[in-house]
């Protein structure tokens, strides 16, 4: 499910980024004294009474209309509102009211979206004055301290409830997000797919901004491709657009249950492309490396076979993924992909019986006993597979806690050469065993 945007706003010093850091519970973005500090958006996921949101930390509003800057993060925060299902607006109790945040008043209202007021630096409410913010026609402004953070709960609260409900997504489609770098061939890559030219596809790098939603229906099955803008790596994330189309692709991860990294068959497997191939891997979803261009690439019989070689010593976990080699230009094996996505799917629902699960621990304890800890004896008594989707098998020991990790990577590989979960993250959790 995809978790909803949550954006403060405000003008220059109000204090977003010290509100940021309260709301996300650490320090993830830069507070200063000097106004304008926030300029590239930071954006992290948070959480507040079992509902989870992205919120984003937006650049400060000024009337500066000819500073280059203040131009650039005014086009941003439009991006962010634009984006945002909630939007924070944040104002300074100690300054008072002022005449730009009347103007951001009006821009939020024309926009459409709901907002509350944060009345920041309430450090005592009693005696703060945060009345005169009512004149902004946004209902009753929220007091609240980032720095001391009284008042943060209840602001929490109301934000909490004062998010929208996001359209219900299709339960029953199979949701795959098409992610990669910028000028990958993504777009072409869906198009030549789905057989037709739904979407844009352009020579300049960055050309869809949106996380698209394309749906087939193949063998029966209802499909829907997710066409996402390219990840760049983060320190070349330093457009509003660009930022916001990295959010919403990471958005589109958390949809999807199964993820094609399309890579460029003449660049090779970047370190970016690993770095998203991690982001998936790590959200738990399947994932089918898809090389691009391949009609393009000067090859012999052993070329694929290197090309895969290379790229898993970067990275063992690719091991374990299908890789397909593509050329969306002249449609080289792309129909292959829905195939292998259904074959990555059944992996990733295959349930193993806990029967069949004890037998392969008790021979790979017998071919390996997990090192002992000065004083205790480690024992592994049984495992089960707890979860599908993706898979995960509980091992439980009396001290789950001493289990090394070398230990638990050698059960994961025994596990996998078994059954495989092909394309997808296999997960082996140590629990203890009830008395």
């Amino acid at each position: 499910m995809s978790l909803p945007v949550v954006a403060l706003v405000g003008r220059p010093n109000v204090g977003k980024s010290a509100l940021f850091n309260r709301i996300v519970g650490h320090q993830a973005a830069i507070v200063s004294d000097e106004a304008g500090t926030t300029r590239d958006r930071h954006f992290a996921r948070a959480e507040w009474a079992g509902s989870a949101f992205w919120l984003v930390d937006t650049g400060g509003i000024t009337d500066d209309a000819r500073g280059a800057m203040d131009v650039e993060i005014r086009r941003q925060v439009e991006q962010a509102i634009e984006e945002a299902d909630l939007l924070v607006f944040v104002v300074d109790t100690k300054a008072g009211l002022h005449p730009i945040d009347e103007r951001i008043a009006t821009m939020l209202r024309e926009a459409g979206k709901p907002f509350i007021v944060a009345a920041n630096k309430a450090d005592d409410v009693k005696s703060t004055d945060y009345y005169e913010f009512f004149a902004l026609g946004a209902g009753d402004p929220m007091p609240v301290s980032a720095i001391s953070g009284k008042q943060s709960g209840d602001l929490l609260d109301r934000l909490v409830q004062s998010i929208p409900s996001l359209p219900a997504e299709d339960e029953e489609s199979l949701r795959v997000a098409v992610i990669g770098r910028p000028n990958v061939g993504k777009s072409s890559f869906v198009n030549r797919l789905l057989g037709e030219d739904r979407l844009v596809v352009s020579e300049v790098a960055g050309t869809t901004r949106d996380a698209i939603d394309s749906p087939m229906k193949y063998h029966g099955r209802d499909l829907i491709f997710v066409d996402t803008a390219g990840l760049r790596r983060q320190s070349k994330v330093d457009d509003g657009i660009e930022f916001y189309s990295s959010l919403r692709s990471r958005r589109a991860i958390e949809r999807a249950e199964i993820c094609c990294l399309v890579i460029d068959g003449l660049d090779g497997m970047h370190v970016q492309d690993l770095k998203i191939a991690n982001l998936a891997w790590d959200a738990g979803r399947a994932l089918i490396v898809i090389v691009n261009k391949w009609d393009l690439v000067d090859k012999d019989d052993k070329t694929a076979a290197k090309f895969e070689k290379e790229a898993r010593e970067k990275a063992p976990f690719l091991n374990f993924i299908p890789f397909l080699y593509t050329s969306a230009k002249t449609g080289q094996r792309v129909t292959k992909v829905l195939d292998v996505i259904l074959e990555v799917e059944a992996e990733r629902s295959k349930r193993i019986t806990t029967s069949q699960v004890n037998k392969r621990l008790e021979e790979l304890l017998a071919r390996r006993q997990p090192p002992q800890a000065a004083g205790r004896e480690i024992r592994l008594m049984y495992a089960t597979q707890v979860e599908i989707a993706p898979p995960t098998i509980a091992v439980f020991s009396n001290h789950p806690d001493l289990v090394q990790e070398h230990y638990i990577r050698y059960l994961h590989n025994g596990f996998r050469e078994s059954w495989g979960f092909t394309g997808n993250p296999l997960r082996v959790v140590m629990r203890r065993k009830a008395a």
